[in-house]
């Protein structure tokens, strides 16, 4: 898969996976491993990006004595997860298109 097309859609399943509740680093990757390979040294800038786009907030809170940095989808984070659904939606028109037309070519 091309680098930069991984890279966005990473940053939204980071932010799809902070939908139904605030998470921490390794947990968001051990959630999106499931889908998309990640490591959490990729993970860090893209967090960190994603905050100062104001998509996601952070607060800290300890956990077993130590302080853990968690992250929360902001109502721009929601918008935007928005917006890339319906921007993937003609992506999958464009696909459709392009592959009726290469089977049509092929019979």
């Amino acid at each position: 898969m091309d680098s930069q097309l991984k890279k966005g859609l990473i940053e939204y399943c980071v932010l799809a996976s902070l939908v139904s509740q605030d998470s921490y680093g390794y947990e968001i990757v051990k959630q999106i491993n499931h889908q998309i390979s990640i490591t959490e040294s990729t993970l860090y800038p893209i967090l960190k990006r994603l905050e100062t786009s104001e998509r996601v907030t952070t607060y800290s809170k300890i956990h077993q004595g130590r302080v853990r940095k968690y992250y929360q989808l902001t109502e721009k984070g929601f918008q935007s997860i928005e917006k890339f659904l319906a921007d993937w939606q003609q992506v999958e028109n464009v696909q459709q298109f392009i592959q009726r037309s290469v089977e049509n070519e092929a019979c």
